[in-house]
């Protein structure tokens, strides 16, 4: 078989000829082979539904009041009980509020639809419906994830024996320890008498 397709191509005059026919040859096997394994009717429409539960994005947070006089308070008593500071009154600033990030409820359902013409070209359609519930317990609070504890920026620390450089650093020192602040954003000042 090779030997007369070598022999085909071969002859010069008739090449070109021969090439032609070959040529048409394969397209037409192809479109046949297309014709046989194509379906023109239209194909399964596959349906996913899911149902689950999500956590709130960070952007889709519900901003809540929280009492944030508690570290303050609680900082105030833990200061006031190092040798030497007396008593005492701090301040903390925040970046942002505090935060809720609730449970939700996802349903989502994704159809796709398949359809294919007599010339062969395909087309298909996606659809995707989502629908978010916020979660709430029984007696009708939020479900919660997480809280998301606002951020501290400084604090301003008065108290009555900052004059003492040592007690000052200690004031900074513990100061830091809890919140996280840097040493540059805690301000220690004697208290007036």
């Amino acid at each position: 078989m090779f030997e007369k397709l070598k022999n085909m191509f071969e002859n010069k005059d008739k090449k070109i000829e021969n090439l032609v026919s070959f040529l048409i040859i394969l397209i037409i096997t192809l479109i046949v082979i297309n014709k046989i394994l194509k379906n023109d009717e239209m194909e399964k429409v596959d349906y996913e539904n899911t149902v689950g539960v999500e956590l709130a994005l960070k952007d889709e947070k519900i901003n809540y009041k929280e009492n944030d006089d508690n570290l303050e308070k609680r900082l105030e008593n833990i200061l006031s009980k190092i040798s030497g500071v007396g008593k005492v009154y701090v301040l903390l600033t925040y970046t942002e509020s505090s935060s809720l990030v609730p449970i939700y409820n996802v349903n989502s359902s994704t159809s796709i639809l398949e359809e294919k013409d007599s010339a062969g070209i395909s087309k298909i359609t996606e659809t995707e419906n989502i629908q978010k519930d916020v979660v709430l317990e029984k007696d009708g609070k939020l479900s919660v994830e997480k809280k998301i504890k606002p951020l501290i920026e400084g604090a301003i620390i008065i108290a009555e024996g900052a004059s003492n450089i040592n007690i000052k650093s200690d004031i900074i020192s513990a100061v830091e320890a809890v919140t996280g602040v840097k040493t540059h954003k805690i301000q220690v000042f004697e208290m007036e008498e």
